[in-house]
């Protein structure tokens, strides 16, 4: 089944618009062609090396048998527990993927301690673990490696038995891992992360957990033809208008999946479209919720709401404003990385690069390396520690009063985005804010883990447009964990990440307010705070 797009409203307008004009100068077939100069003169070097996932399905058909021939070997020594470990794109998708197959997979892309522990001392008898990184110096994901590495050691297990890794072809984590006896797959270095969802970053994991990776190949096949062609009936063309050309822009977009068989495909289009678009001062905010969402009855000027229905028939009558979209989980995959693409040239910006998301790394390993004394709070309400800029808060003595004096500070453009540096396995209520703030506010709310959404929507708050501002949640819960080999530990890692981010947020001009809990009962007196 391939994708099919239904709009109606603006949406509508948008593509009958400029979709003629994209047929024209044959923008489809040129991007199927690897045409880099789409971008514009700035972005040809970049676009030109990141062009590969155009030809995943044929570059990645070899490696099925292979990852199905390794998933049996290891059934066959009782190894059928399948981790991952990776950030960003090597995570989203194969989770997307998974997910929608009912296929087990963990998927471990935090650095909480009590998450990571949770994750690495489970039956380990049975599990095996995939260690996805493009350069291997992720460091979250470096530092999940070590702590499963130990833990194998520690249990009598040879650690080259169970951990298989997904890199670029000659990156320092390929030559140590094959030194060190690991069975490695390489993927096609001219992807983005972003973008490989149909390499072996994204087919590796999901094999060896039991999803249909080669019925995920046929569907992602299908859709290529369509997508190809310079025809006003392609599906990415009309995405890309659709979410990209409306006027005025409709620059929030709203996700909701509303009867499509695809389990949490909007987090991963979250970080497609986030960390593709969000720079240069522009770029297309998705804000990934509910059925029940405020964002959807708010009929904001700036809000686009597209729904991920069922089939086909569905798309046939679209609530007034509204774009609906259809397909199977490979079309929809191939449609949504076209139409990212086409839309950042739409935008004058190069999809292919994310240059703000360094800046919140070196504040992190700057903080790491100083290991400053935390900030203590303004003040602390029901064992929340509430901290942010004086003259922001200046007089506030609750959480409730320091969050609408957040919420006071979004513009009428803006947004609100919930950062949580928690373990998400234990605390999913936190979820919940999320909805109650958007309601507060009147205006789109995002929800991320921390450090996840890092690599995801951290791109746009501090690449694209200065209208956010910034609810962090950390925590100061006891039992931390040791990481192998260096000089810090999960605990201040995450905590790093937190102060880190904030601080770059900061320093552009946005505001940020950070509640701090130390336990189960400060969440719960946070989370009836902001009720």
């Amino acid at each position: 089944m391939t994708a099919t797009v239904g709009a109606r409203g603006a949406a509508a307008e948008a593509i009958e618009r400029h979709v003629p004009a994209l047929v024209e100068q044959l923008v489809a077939s040129r991007l199927t062609a690897g045409d880099a100069t789409l971008w514009g003169p700035a972005a040809e070097a970049e676009a030109s090396v990141r062009l590969g996932w155009i030809q995943a399905v044929g570059v990645s058909r070899p490696l099925v048998a292979e990852i199905e021939q390794l998933r049996e070997e290891l059934a066959e020594r009782g190894v059928t527990r399948i981790v991952l470990c990776g950030m960003g794109g090597s995570s989203l998708a194969p989770e997307v993927i998974t997910a929608t197959a009912g296929a087990p997979l963990v998927v471990l892309d935090a650095t909480d301690p009590h998450q990571v522990r949770g994750v690495v001392e489970h039956d380990l008898a049975s599990t095996a673990v995939v260690v996805s990184s493009k350069s291997g110096s992720t460091v979250e994901t470096d530092s999940q490696k070590r702590a499963f590495e130990a833990a194998f050691t520690a249990a009598g297990i040879d650690p080259a038995e169970r951990i298989i890794i997904v890199t670029d072809p000659g990156s320092p984590l390929e030559q140590a891992s094959r030194a060190a006896g690991y069975r490695v797959f390489t993927a096609d270095p001219t992807v983005g992360g972003r973008y490989s969802a149909l390499t072996a970053f994204g087919l590796v994991p999901s094999g060896l957990a039991g999803a249909d990776i080669a019925e995920l190949l046929d569907e992602a096949d299908a859709a290529l033809a369509p997508l190809s062609i310079d025809s006003p009936s392609n599906p990415g063309l009309q995405l890309a208008a659709a979410i990209a050309g409306t006027e005025p822009r409709r620059d929030k977009l709203v996700l909701v999946a509303d009867g499509t068989h695809v389990v949490g495909l909007g987090d991963w289009v979250e970080q497609l479209i986030a960390e593709s678009t969000g720079k240069d001062g522009t770029g297309i905010l998705p804000v990934v919720v509910g059925i029940d969402a405020p964002e959807l009855v708010s009929h904001a000027p700036d809000v686009q709401v597209v729904r991920l229905v069922a089939d086909a028939r569905a798309t046939e009558e679209v609530a007034e404003g509204e774009i609906e979209l259809s397909g199977s989980l490979g079309a929809l995959i191939m449609t949504w990385e076209y139409a990212t693409a086409i839309a950042g040239m739409m935008l004058g910006i190069n999809p292919f690069d994310q240059p703000d998301v360094e800046s919140a790394k070196v504040a992190a390993r700057g903080l790491l390396d100083a290991r400053p004394e935390p900030v203590e709070p303004l003040f602390v309400d029901g064992g929340v520690g509430v901290a942010g800029p004086q003259a922001l808060l200046e007089g506030a003595t609750t959480v409730s009063e320091a969050v609408d004096r957040l919420l006071a500070a979004v513009p009428a453009d803006g947004y609100v985005a919930v950062q949580a540096y928690l373990d998400r396995t234990a605390h999913p209520e936190l979820e919940a804010v999320r909805h109650r703030i958007a309601a507060a506010s009147g205006r789109p709310t995002t929800f991320g883990w921390g450090p996840r959404f890092l690599h995801s929507t951290g791109q746009y708050h501090k690449g694209g447009p200065a209208h956010g501002v910034f609810l962090q949640i950390v925590s100061t819960a006891e039992g931390d964990l040791e990481i192998a080999d260096r000089p810090f530990t999960f605990g201040q890692l995450i905590a790093a990440q937190a102060a880190g981010d904030a601080r770059v947020l900061a320093d552009h001009g946005r505001p940020v307010v950070t509640l701090t809990v130390s336990d189960a009962s400060a969440i719960a007196a946070l989370i009836t705070a902001l009720a």
